[in-house]
């Protein structure tokens, strides 16, 4: 008979957790140890008490989320879930900060089991629980008996930085306002920030502001007091009404000669200090070690736990399956984003030369969707009518209809698109959300952190040239597409009319990995007679050919391609015959085989004219020539613009006329 392992105390088990990541840091150099010695009462209550999660299973879409806002405390999350049983070894541990380790400086989605967001720039990781928080209640909703299948909590630990970002205010505000009860915050309250005390910069009444935006809010003077955290979380899971923040006043740096003070917020703590802290805290053991009793704590509690609502959650699912058979054939197409049976398999191109604005078509596009895909979900930053994300029979997600699938998030573009993160990482949803593309600066970090965390978030940019006209350049992008377009492992799309257009939402909807931007046009463009849906993947194909001699080539983008086919017109009638090729991708456009792209500009880069009524940036890689606006906008009438500009097909002629008569 094998010998019972004893159990941890709570000092054992808690000071293990505070003193690994002193180790951590101290081996990798570099760090914040501060949080950790501060906080890890929280989250060592969370763990052990209430969070429910199967590490065995770790992408089981019922179980508790948990998002470490303050991501720089990403040496306290391993090492909790470590000791929780994740795979996550302690030589990962030791490995905290290294090259290709499991344990980068900041919480990244997809390195290690466990870790539910990518988090690190402040207040982010908030904003990505509160979709997570939004995704429960909406997925819950789209079934009959929902709460079968998705019923859980969404825990997020912030500190004062994360409430001194503006991106908290939106998200906070929109949680309270869509009554997200099931949304539970910590606020690791240490008064401290990295240039020093908090009161350098900080001094609002943290309590009042969250009561102002409809959350609850509950106290816990002291840190350390364990049972006082488990009252709080205990009475914030009764909520029936409010999200609720939990303020835990803590100490940074807890138990170390330099508590209390900024020095040990971004610093290890080095041997000597090392060892005085754990001199504080009692803890004798050498270096990355942990008791077999403290491993023992964790089975007897958050292991155990977690595998018994796994089990009895698919044990109800079978149940659910053979009542409900429908639903959880759509639930589990859901939870894997297989939108493919449920879209229309016909196609009927639209009239030729009937003039449609892409942000319309798009819209058009959407309201089928939203017929087609029972569990496609998504909104606009307050411009619905805009950029035409209004579902016309949906209705709005909101506290009495948690089935609409209509989000409204208000003029809080940031939060919209970490939001958007949240829902995705949720899982369950295909989501999209829709601005201005001049508007794509303010949520520029959020589509940037979709690609970096392998999201297929999807973008619906509207106004996407000079040509918006009257509101002039405060609402006129130049830059922003080329900014877009920067980005890695982010598909940009500009189609050039409704064929197009429905491609780029085909590659959207089928994306894995990948966020979509659809950069769409607010004036009508006219539908071209040879535009190609399928060629839309490939990025650039031949929209029109040359008659018979290839002398030169335009490659344009959106509104600009059928400027370029009147360009090749009136060419033509000068014998200089060109090819026009519509590149709605340049990213997608370069995954192709040189023999591909070669084939479809078909000349040197010399005999080559761009053409796109924004910023020249990146189009060189291309065209030696290109026709673009590098300055910023006019407040006119679309045709005064264009006029200003001087963007017509007869100077885009001449431009080529010049290229393709060079020797």
């Amino acid at each position: 008979m094998s010998k019972k392992v004893k159990v941890a105390s709570n000092k054992l088990a808690l000071n293990t957790l505070r003193v690994l990541p002193i180790d951590m840091t101290n081996n990798a150099k570099s760090g914040h140890p501060g949080i950790a010695l501060g906080a890890a009462p929280i989250v060592y209550t969370l763990y052990k008490n209430h969070l429910i999660s199967n590490p065995k299973e770790p992408k089981w879409i019922n179980r508790d989320r948990f998002v470490l806002s303050a991501g720089h405390g990403s040496s306290m999350l391993y090492a909790i879930l470590h000791l929780a049983g994740y795979d996550l070894s302690l030589d990962d541990l030791k490995n905290f900060r290294q090259l290709g380790s499991k344990t980068p400086g900041h919480p990244e989605y997809g390195y290690s089991d466990g870790v539910d967001a990518t988090t690190g720039p402040l207040a982010q990781g908030l904003a990505q629980a509160v979709g997570m928080a939004l995704a429960e209640q909406a997925v819950q909703a789209q079934y009959e008996e929902g709460h079968e299948l998705v019923n859980h909590y969404t825990y997020c630990l912030v500190g004062d930085g994360c409430l001194s970002e503006g991106l908290s205010q939106e998200a906070i505000s929109l949680a309270g306002h869509q009554r997200l009860n099931k949304l539970i915050v910590f606020y690791d309250a240490n008064n401290i920030t990295l240039d020093g005390d908090l009161d350098l910069s900080f001094s609002e009444n943290v309590e009042l502001r969250f009561l102002a935006s409809n959350w609850n809010v509950i106290k816990v003077k002291d840190g350390n007091n364990l049972g006082a955290i488990n009252r709080a979380i205990k009475k914030a899971k009764k909520s029936k009404d409010y999200p609720t923040l939990i303020i835990v006043s803590t100490v940074i740096g807890y138990g170390s000669p330099l508590q209390g003070t900024a020095k040990v917020h971004g610093s290890p703590l080095g041997k000597e200090d090392g060892e005085k802290t754990k001199a504080f805290l009692k803890h004798n053991y050498p270096e990355f070690s942990v008791a077999e009793e403290v491993y023992e704590l964790f089975r007897q509690t958050f292991v155990a736990r977690g595998e018994f609502a796994y089990k009895a959650w698919q044990d109800n699912l079978k149940v659910y399956a053979n009542k409900h058979q429908k639903d959880y054939e759509v639930f589990l197409d859901a939870s894997n984003r297989d939108v493919n049976k449920y879209l229309v398999k016909e196609y009927v191109k639209p009239e030729v030369g009937k003039s449609l604005a892409t942000r319309s078509a798009s819209g058009l596009i959407l309201n089928e969707l939203h017929e087609q895909v029972p569990f496609i979900m998504g909104g606009s930053a307050d411009v619905a009518s805009s950029v035409m994300t209004k579902i016309n029979s949906g209705t709005n997600f909101s506290p009495l209809n948690r089935g609409g699938r209509n989000l409204n998030f208000g003029v809080r573009e940031f939060a919209m698109a970490k939001i958007q993160n949240g829902m995705l990482l949720h899982g369950g949803l295909v989501t999209y959300a829709g601005s201005f593309l001049i508007f794509s600066d303010y949520l520029k970090s959020g589509v940037r952190a979709a690609a970096y965390s392998h999201l297929p978030a999807i973008y619906l940019f509207s106004h996407d040239s000079p040509l918006l006209g009257e509101d002039g350049l405060t609402h006129q992008p130049i830059e922003q597409l080329a900014t877009l377009r920067s980005i890695p492992n982010l598909n940009v799309l500009r189609p050039c009319d409704y064929t197009e257009t429905y491609g780029a939402w085909t590659i959207a909807l089928e994306s894995k990995e990948t966020p979509t931007a659809l950069i769409l046009s607010r004036q009508g463009l006219k539908e071209q007679a040879n535009s190609d849906r399928h060629l839309v993947a490939k990025g650039a194909y031949i929209i029109s050919k040359e008659v018979k001699e290839l002398m030169a080539t335009i490659i344009a983008t959106g509104s600009e391609v059928d400027l370029a086919l009147e360009a090749q017109a009136l060419l033509l009638e000068k014998h200089i015959d060109v090819r026009v090729v519509s590149m709605p991708s340049m990213n997608l456009f370069l995954k192709q085989t040189s023999r591909y792209q070669n084939n479809t500009i078909g000349v040197s880069k010399d005999k080559v004219v761009a053409v796109e009524m924004l910023s020249t940036f990146g189009w060189h890689r291309f065209a030696e020539t290109v026709m673009g606006v590098d300055q910023f906008g006019v407040s006119a009438p679309m045709n005064d613009v264009i006029k200003h500009f001087k963007f017509t097909a007869k100077r885009l002629a001449s431009l080529v006329e010049k290229v393709a008569k060079k020797d």
